[in-house]
């Protein structure tokens, strides 16, 4: 069954940058004044904006004091879609590439749910296609907020 994204935006497809940011408020000042707009949610430990211009659904992680400086910071890109039926089509066009990858259905992420597809790109970049079909959930804990790098520590990098 296909599900239609609940979030709104122009366009078939719009990239994700997932950033994990040393101290939150300071980030959501400059990318409010990089952006242009204001946060479209604020929660403990993160932040979105989604500009229709340039359309891009930027994600603020809070993380470990300091780890920028010694490069250890997280990060993670993607491609947000329509529908369910959208990231079954780039499965399917990973797979015949020889793509590994890793799926995720009814995924909470971000304080949203989310449907996915996890690959890694020649350099080992992680790269998720998703849509997201209830755009506004509560995390069950604080370690349901950093979204959403998948390691090999983790079975998933959300909660179902």
């Amino acid at each position: 069954m296909n599900q239609t994204s609940a979030v709104a935006f122009k366009g078939q497809a719009r990239v994700h940058i997932a950033l994990e940011v040393g101290d939150l408020q300071r980030a959501i000042a400059f990318y409010r004044l990089l952006l242009g707009v204001e946060p479209s949610k604020i929660r403990p430990g993160y932040a979105k904006f989604e500009p229709a211009d340039p359309s891009v659904n930027l994600s603020l992680n809070e993380g470990a004091p300091g780890a920028f400086a010694r490069g250890k910071s997280q990060q993670h890109f993607g491609v947000q879609v329509q529908s369910t039926d959208a990231v079954e089509a780039m499965i399917g066009r990973f797979r015949v590439a020889g793509i590994a990858t890793r799926v995720e259905e009814d995924t909470a992420c971000c304080y949203a749910v989310q449907s996915k597809v996890w690959v890694e790109d020649p350099d080992g970049n992680p790269w998720e296609v998703f849509v997201v079909t209830a755009a506004d959930h509560e995390q069950r804990s604080a370690a349901d907020t950093t979204c959403c790098v998948p390691s090999e520590s983790k079975s998933t990098c959300c909660t179902k």
